[in-house]
């Protein structure tokens, strides 16, 4: 379980979707999770589905890792699922019935609705960090809170702290799963037994991992220090962001896209 978080992970590549200007491809990123809610008909969640699914082909990453990347967050979605089966009430008859549970076809349709959301969602945003390194979101995530450094707002300190946590995702993944072996390695029994067996399991775990993310955070801060790092001010960047002619032609692309969805409400008035 632990290997299948994908969170934070970059997988380099030339697609035009990895060359898609970063700032783009954060704005369009809301504007998709916008969409999944303002459109949550069925025609407007296929369409949406089938969108995100080009851009993975397109983006030439496997399809594989959308379910790597749904796997962490599964029980969550069907909890979720659950929850709306039995909470949701519905006009007409219940399709089953049976002491105080009662299902509707209204609770079955709006669980459908928001498990195909939320897989939605986690999957747009996982395409975002896929396809852009976090060097360069960190510029991007800088360049759209600009206009906050007028209030004094630490625009570049809030971007850096982002990208940081981050890129440091999958490095405190893979130093979970090391500890994790380890203590299993020792005798710890970490997957059998009852719940507050597991639980006091895991502190062996917690705690190495703690000291170990702040040696990692004090020799990051060090080498920061050893390099000089004072902030944004006066600082410049190798590569400087620029939208060409081919990033407003896919951005164009894309909101025709999203009106299209959209558009799927007038079919759909009453979802």
């Amino acid at each position: 379980m632990i290997r299948d978080i994908t969170i934070g992970q970059h997988f380099p590549g030339n697609s035009p979707v990895h060359r898609f200007d970063p700032r783009l491809k954060l704005v369009l990123t809301i504007v998709y999770i916008a969409v999944l809610f303002a459109a949550s008909n069925p025609l407007g969640l296929t369409l949406s589905v089938v969108f995100l699914a080009a851009m993975y082909l397109v983006a030439q990453i496997p399809l594989k890792m959308i379910g790597r990347s749904l796997k962490p967050i599964l029980p969550i979605i069907l909890f979720t699922a659950v929850l709306n089966v039995f909470f949701v009430s519905g006009e007409g008859d219940p399709l089953f019935q049976m002491g105080f549970l009662t299902i509707y076809a209204e609770g079955v349709r709006y669980a459908i609705v928001m498990g195909v959301r939320v897989a939605a969602l986690i999957a747009g945003t996982s395409l975002l960090t896929y396809t852009t390194s976090p060097i360069v979101l960190t510029d991007a995530i800088e360049a759209l809170l600009r206009p906050l450094a007028k209030l004094h707002f630490p625009v570049h300190e809030l971007a850096m702290m982002m990208s940081i946590a981050l890129r440091f995702i999958p490095t405190l993944i893979e130093e979970t799963d090391k500890i994790m072996n380890a203590q299993k390695a020792r005798g710890a029994m970490l997957d059998t037994g009852k719940l507050t067996d597991r639980v006091k399991a895991l502190v062996p775990v917690l705690i190495p991992l703690f000291i170990s993310a702040f040696r990692r955070a004090d020799e990051l801060a060090m080498a920061m220090e050893c390099r000089c790092y004072r902030g944004g001010e006066g600082r410049t960047r190798l590569k400087v962001l620029r939208c060409c002619r081919q990033d407003y032609l896919d951005l164009a692309f894309c909101l025709v896209c999203f009106g299209v969805i959209l558009a799927s409400r007038l079919v759909f008035p009453n979802y």
